[in-house]
């Protein structure tokens, strides 16, 4: 009997197939191949295994993680003395978009309606100020001749410093993308798993508004109201998380270890009848 025919009956691998295929799809346009991915599935396998088992690391032995994932033991033993290292943030990424959210969510860089001002090169309430007030490890040309560089801001008229964009979007292909692209679906997928695992009440947000039957017009229609009521909740609570975090502690603060990401995502294509809806 073959792997493939022994696996468990479970309605998690039809839901398996359609939830990989836009990822195999990615994989197999940017030139990774199955075998490559066999071997990162393997040392995930391993690495989740080796972590998730119960608590008692006594418990954690090879024959365990061989049953657990069915990968032999020999190849364990080889996986211990060679841990994948872990994921850096790429340069710039953690300051950029902490700018561009202090740009968006606080006063005096954003006006009264809640846009984001245009900044003077210098000043007090100027580029400079915003750029210093979150690190002064970089200087603020440095950013401005980045951020130009990548279409975030543009320069008026008046050479005043205007943000291009309602959110830092990095340059298609940078590392920046990928590492957002990694991080928004990894959160994405562990609220969902934590959710479907869940013995009470599901732990985490995770829902959605779907239609389908509908004209392009109407999709279109739908699909630019949802945009926009995406971008007033973000910044919305953008502005929010900054002023809980701009506001003096109370007491025994907590030590800051924990994190929250909220995203929304949007989606929308043709289903002609029969189609492959994955």
């Amino acid at each position: 009997m073959t792997e493939a025919s022994a696996a468990p009956a479970t309605p998690l691998l039809p839901g398996l197939r359609r939830l990989l295929r836009p990822l195999v799809r990615l994989l197999i346009r940017r030139g990774i191949t199955f075998p490559l991915l066999a071997e990162l599935l393997r040392e995930l396998y391993v690495e989740v295994a080796r972590n998730d088992l119960p608590a008692d690391p006594r418990a954690r032995t090879d024959s365990r993680i061989s049953l657990a994932t069915g990968i032999h033991r020999k190849e364990i033993r080889r996986q211990r003395i060679s841990d994948p290292p872990a994921g850096t943030e790429p340069e710039m990424l953690g300051m950029s978009s902490h700018i561009i959210a202090r740009w968006l969510g606080l006063p005096p860089w954003r006006g009264e309606d809640g846009a984001p001002l245009p900044l003077p090169r210098g000043g007090a309430v100027s580029f400079d100020a915003l750029v210093a007030s979150v690190t002064r490890d970089v200087r603020p040309r440095a950013v401005l001749d980045e951020w130009l560089s990548q279409g975030v801001v543009r320069l008026d008229a008046e050479d005043r410093v205007v943000l291009a964009a309602a959110a830092y979007l990095p340059q298609p292909g940078s590392a920046a993308q990928w590492h957002y692209f990694a991080r928004n679906l990894h959160d994405h997928l562990a609220a969902a798993t934590a959710n479907v695992t869940a013995a009470q009440a599901p732990p985490f947000l995770d829902r959605s508004v779907h239609y389908d039957a509908l004209t392009p017009a109407q999709a279109a229609q739908l699909s630019a109201l949802a945009r926009q009521a995406a971008e007033r909740l973000l910044l919305d609570v953008n502005r929010a998380a900054l002023a809980l975090l701009d506001a003096p502690a109370e007491g025994a603060a907590a030590a800051p270890t924990r994190r929250v990401n909220l995203g929304v995502y949007l989606f929308d294509e043709d289903d002609a009848p029969g189609a492959d809806r994955s």
